[in-house]
């Protein structure tokens, strides 16, 4: 039964890393697909009825037949999803980016369908590497896949504009050959291609401007689906990059979306810096905003710009299609929504449950009986060591996305090190070379010490002077506070908390602190926003498990 409606809808509606958002209306159920990058289970998911509370599902591509990770570079791995229903099948189009550096990108995109949201998903259909960004477009019968083109040529500008190719869902494979979807001139990146007709016409949706705070979303129309097309004159149809004291910035790369009451919204992406256009510790984040169309049929956010609040749609007074109602039925078959913590309560997790739950990632690996296990200790999650963290392969990392920007994160952890080269703890983690890591090791005695590591743009910092030695402890609670740019971990052994380390930069896990170029090359891109989690490192290849219990995020703003 549908929920009463809430009168307002705060923004953002999915706080920390859940960039490029697909939304798709299926019956009376809203979906959300997200970027996920180098952690698993790929592609991110939420289910709302009234597209105020959503629900986290998980991640759709959860093991390693559906996406493989192994060697990803930091903010790889999955770009963009795009997410679509037709016959009756969900339709999940995404990358896997295996190299953006130097010039080049490899992205070859896949395509793999499921009856119901949770699946199961199909074996991943290649479709091309021509570009990134591709998205399914269903007219009727037929289906186009559109996407960027990449070109790598120096001088070139690295985008060669838009295409689209027939794409035959029957036979499950691209047909004929690409045809260039033709544009008004425009200097610079034009990405995220998302197309819809109305009214006799096809509305081209991109995010334009790159990635920063001159990001936008555009829209334009042709009477064909490959264009002419013509750009509203209007200007964009969201952005905040004219108004740098908003307190969301980005705003960029949208998908549109109608109610069954025939309401319309746009879900799109924001960023919340810290200071005027400062960096960005949560990443890029999802946002909603209604969208009216005028008389003479373009689509416009009322104001233009990201808000922190916007009106949810009205009550229910009818489902728009008896048969879209018993599709979306069918699709998802659960309870209530629950807000993904946005609503500032405390999130604990005693692991009590045989796998990890939705909020919970995994760093470049699939959470597999190998490494990581809820069963072998009743209540705790006993993680193997892995490799090191500059390793793209086999590290131990189990994260959560930061969602504000003042908050605290803690766990109990039991561990046992026998040498300088086995350690574990709890981690801010940005990607292989931004991380701050609160762990338990052994010094060269072999005795049990606590201490502070960081990397600083591949800078490696140990505290080895200012360590605590831990005597007979092997169970100790570990816990760490963001304070907007402020970060500072401590500890406890008997219920009371005792400082570890010094006071650190969380900036250090922003977005644009984990952008390196050199010569002009792009060298790391700086996609997934901040994480905290679990860690644990064997440098000997041994796995040397560490148990953890009772971790809770404390979100405060």
């Amino acid at each position: 039964m549908r929920q009463p409606a809430t009168q307002i809808i705060r923004n953002p509606v999915l706080p920390g890393s859940h960039p490029d958002p697909s939304v798709l209306r299926v019956g009376d159920d809203f979906y959300l697909a997200t970027s996920t990058f180098e952690w698993h289970p790929g592609v991110r998911l939420h289910h709302s009825r009234d597209l105020v509370n959503w629900r986290p599902l998980g991640g759709a591509l959860d093991t390693p037949r559906l996406l493989d990770l192994t060697g990803c570079p930091d903010s790889g791995g999955v770009w963009a999803p795009n997410l679509t229903y037709a016959d009756g099948l969900f339709h999940l189009v995404y990358s896997n980016v295996s190299t953006y550096a130097g010039g080049f990108t490899d992205c070859p995109s896949f395509v793999t369908t499921a009856p119901r949201i949770d699946g199961p998903w199909s074996d991943p259909v290649p479709l091309h590497a021509r570009g990134f960004d591709a998205s399914l477009f269903h007219d009727g019968p037929d289906s186009w896949l559109l996407n960027l083109v990449h070109d790598w040529r120096p001088g070139h500008g690295g985008s060669a504009g838009l295409e689209a190719i027939r794409y035959d869902r029957s036979a499950r494979r691209l047909v004929g050959d690409p045809v260039r979807i033709v544009l008004p001139p425009q200097a610079g990146w034009i990405e995220g291609p998302n197309l819809l007709r109305h009214a006799g016409w096809y509305y081209l949706l991109t995010a334009d401007g790159g990635t920063g705070y001159d990001h936008q979303v555009t829209v334009a129309r042709s009477r064909t689906l490959t264009g002419p097309f013509e750009r509203d004159s209007h200007g964009a149809l969201i952005t905040a990059r004219h108004h740098p004291d908003l307190a969301l910035q980005k705003a960029g790369h949208g998908s549109l979306v109608e109610t069954g009451e025939g309401q319309w919204y746009l879900a799109y992406l924001v960023a919340r810096p810290e200071g005027r256009r400062g960096p960005c510790v949560l990443g890029r984040e999802t946002a909603l905003a209604p969208v009216t169309w005028t008389d003479d049929g373009w689509p416009r956010v009322p104001t233009g710009l990201p808000a922190l609040e916007v009106p949810a749609p009205g009550p229910a007074v009818g489902d728009k299609a008896a048969g879209d109602k018993a599709a979306g039925n069918e699709a998802m078959r659960t309870g209530t929504d629950e807000a993904d913590g946005s609503d500032g309560s405390d999130e604990t997790d005693g692991f009590d449950r045989p796998v990890l739950g939705p909020e919970w990632s995994t760093l470049r690996r699939p959470a597999t009986p190998d490494w990581i296990s809820l069963t072998a200790r009743p209540s705790h999650l006993r993680l193997h060591g892995g490799r090191s963290p500059r390793s793209l392969t086999g590290p131990s990392l189990v994260g959560r996305r930061v969602t504000s920007a003042e908050g605290a994160f803690e766990a109990t952890m039991e561990y046992a090190p026998r040498s300088f080269q086995h350690l574990a703890g709890i981690t801010a983690y940005y990607n292989t070379r931004n991380w701050y890591f609160l762990h338990v090791t052994a010094d060269d005695e072999g005795r049990a010490v606590l201490r502070v590591a960081g990397c600083d743009r591949g800078v490696l910092s140990v505290d080895e002077t200012g360590g605590t030695p831990l005597g007979g402890t092997r169970r100790l609670r570990l816990g760490l506070d963001l304070r907007g740019p402020v970060l500072r971990f401590r500890y406890a052994t008997d219920g009371v908390w005792c400082p570890a380390g010094p006071s650190l930069d969380a900036t250090v896990l922003s977005d644009e602190h984990a952008e390196e170029f050199e010569n002009g090359q792009i060298r790391s891109l700086g996609f997934t926003g901040a994480f905290v989690g679990l860690w644990a490192w064997d440098l000997t290849g041994g796995g040397l498990p560490a148990d953890f219990d009772e971790a809770t995020w404390h979100p405060l703003r």
